[in-house]
Order: C-alpha cells, then sequence, then structure tokens
C-alpha cells in the first residue's frame, strides 16, 4: 500500500516545440531529476484550467519555470501565487524554479521586475551564503557551485524573513528559503547540459546583436542534484508523518 501523497508539478510554462519532441518538457526534466525515489508525481496546469488542490492532498509542490512574467499579473498566476502562500504557511515543502522562484518571492511579499543588466543565460558559477551550510537543501552542495540560467526578472527585493542562500554577481538572490520547507532557485536545476546547449542555439538569432551575451560554454553542473535532495526531504517528511499516525500494536 503506498500511503505517500503526492507530489505535485505546478506547469507554468512550455519549452520550444523542438525540445519538447526530443526531451519532453519541463515537468518530465524535473521528475526525471527525483531520480530512482519513485515518487508518486501528478501535474497540473492552471494556465488551461487546472484546479489546485486541497494542500492537506499533497506532499509537495515544485513550481516550472515559465515564459510569463511574474509583474503581468495573469489571473492564473495571481491564484496560484495566493495558493503557494497558504502552502508556505501549513509547512508543506515548495521548490520554486526561475518563474516559480519568482512567483514564490511575490506569494510571500517580495518584490519582482526586470533584471537592469538583462538577460543570465547558461552555465554560471554561483556562492552559497553561510546560511546554507545547515540548509537541508543546500547543505551537500560545495561552497562555489555551477548552474544553468536563462532569465530576465528577478527577485528584486526578498520577501520578510526570507533567508539567503546563494548569490554570484550578476544576480544576488539566485536562492532563498523562507520558513523551514519553501526554497526559491533563480536557476534551473532541471536542464542538463545538451538541454542548456540548446536553449542557447534557440536564443542565438536573437542574442546576434549582443555576442557578449552569449555564453562561451555549457557545462554539467552540481545543482542537479537540488531536486533528488527536494525530493528526499518531500519522502523522508511523509513517511514521518505516516510513523506518527500509524496505530500502535500492542502484543
Amino acid at each position: 500500500m503506498n500511503y505517500m501523497k503526492p507530489l505535485l508539478i505546478i506547469k507554468t510554462g512550455d519549452t520550444y516545440p523542438e525540445l519538447a519532441a526530443e526531451f519532453g518538457d519541463y515537468e518530465h526534466w524535473i521528475n526525471a531529476g527525483f531520480g530512482e525515489l519513485n515518487l508518486p508525481v501528478q501535474v497540473i496546469d492552471p494556465r488551461h484550467g487546472g484546479v489546485l488542490p486541497s494542500i492537506d492532498t499533497i506532499a509537495g509542490v515544485v513550481v516550472t519555470g515559465s515564459d510569463s512574467m511574474v509583474t503581468d499579473r495573469a489571473a492564473w498566476s495571481e491564484d496560484v501565487a495566493a495558493w503557494l502562500a497558504q502552502l508556505v504557511k501549513h509547512n508543506t515543502p515548495v521548490l520554486g524554479i526561475c518563474f516559480g522562484h519568482q512567483l514564490l518571492a511575490h506569494a510571500l511579499g517580495g518584490e519582482v521586475g526586470f533584471h537592469p543588466q538583462g538577460l543570465e543565460l547558461g552555465s554560471v558559477d554561483i556562492q552559497k551564503t553561510p546560511s546554507a551550510a545547515s540548509d537541508i537543501l543546500f547543505k551537500d552542495l560545495p561552497m562555489k557551485f555551477a548552474a544553468q540560467e536563462a532569465h530576465r526578472q528577478c527577485v528584486q527585493k526578498l520577501p520578510p524573513n526570507a533567508v539567503l542562500l546563494a548569490s554570484n554577481e550578476f544576480e544576488l538572490h539566485q536562492a532563498y528559503r523562507v520558513g523551514a520547507y519553501a526554497w526559491g532557485v533563480q536557476f534551473h536545476p532541471e536542464f542538463n547540459r545538451e538541454i542548456a546547449q540548446r536553449y542557447i542555439q534557440r536564443l542565438a538569432t536573437s542574442l546576434s546583436k549582443d555576442a557578449a551575451l552569449m555564453p562561451q560554454a555549457v557545462e554539467s553542473t552540481e545543482a542537479a542534484s537540488l531536486l533528488k535532495t527536494f525530493g528526499t526531504i518531500v519522502k523522508n517528511q511523509q513517511d514521518l508523518l505516516y510513523r506518527c499516525a500509524a496505530p500502535m500494536h500492542v502484543g
């Protein structure tokens, strides 16, 4: 009997059609990142009528990246933001990726806008803050780690009581935590090297007038391990809840 509630992927965007045909879409890359944990995963797309479930029916949530902008204040996006705020109060594990990172910050009182330096793209180095050393999601990453990026907007001001976990020269708020179990990451742990390279190739035409924006190399990144770590956190929390709720048998 599987006692574990599903881990929900909130699909807020789509990759390019040619990438989806070859590699699948964001939700498939995220699910693959959980590795052999064998988590029950469900996908909901609120852009197209997907209904956000009751908080007590899910084990955790990952919010995908998107071409949408948090600053557009689309009705579906604002609905997800209000729902995420309730999840955080409930101590449900949440991981926001790129757009999801920004939406979570907006939901909790932070500020989001276009990055003044424009696009951050490709494999970049990121530095953990001292607070990350004791963070259950980040503690096993090296102090300096590589991650894949593709974003124009950013979290300009963290939510109240947020803990900054990682930064780099381009973007101060690369990762943060609010409460015990809610994280936002500006980078893409679901992008492998090949997917990141294809994104760069796809964007090459639009960036041709500014060659300085084109990454010189794409590499495999340590940040990819965060999805498996997050999945393990969700699974461990469900195991604990199950053990606490299981009836005691007296022999």
